[in-house]
């Protein structure tokens, strides 16, 4: 089942979201459902902010649309920058509550995940790169009321202004 999406300017965006103290199977059927949403808008990832709920919930499956999926349920994820690790090169972002924007964003380019998963087991992920470490710290960033628009320069600010002040009021 799809869910709605919340879009810039809804304040759900701008919350942390709270730790999620036990994995139930309506929060399993949850994350299922932001993986149909996520599916339906073409999109990667999506936290749970995103759809109104305040917790800390994300999903991830970077699988192309030739290939099988391959879902991730993070459960109360930690995205940290390995050790050592600085921001790199800017890559280009886009987001699904915040439409028809794509900026260049700087990120570490090597992050540790942890996260608990669908069956109540702890994950651990080291060494995590490219598209994947970058969603992950994309949606994290959700869960801590931050939007990738927070990150982007003061000349993609300019530019995207009219368009986030239109989202804003919707």
């Amino acid at each position: 089942m799809t869910l709605p999406l919340c879009i810039y300017g809804s304040p759900v965006l701008r919350k942390k979201s709270e730790p999620v103290e036990e994995i139930t199977p309506e929060l399993v059927e949850l994350a299922r459902n932001m993986l149909d949403t996520m599916y339906n808008a073409n999109g990667v990832g999506l936290a749970a902010p995103q759809v109104g709920k305040n917790i800390r919930l994300v999903v991830i499956d970077l699988s192309k649309e030739d290939e099988e999926r391959n879902p991730i349920m993070l459960f109360n994820p930690v995205v940290e920058p390995e050790e050592g690790e600085n921001p790199v090169a800017l890559e280009e972002e886009g987001c699904l509550s915040i439409p028809e924007i794509w900026v260049k964003i700087s990120r570490p380019s090597r992050v540790r995940i942890t996260y608990t998963n669908e069956n109540s087991e702890t994950v651990e992920l080291r060494g995590v790169t490219g598209k994947f470490a970058r969603c992950a710290l994309h949606e994290q960033d959700h869960l801590n009321g931050i939007l990738f628009v927070d990150k982007m320069s003061m000349s993609d600010k300019a530019m995207n202004a009219s368009k986030l002040k239109r989202m804003a009021k919707k």
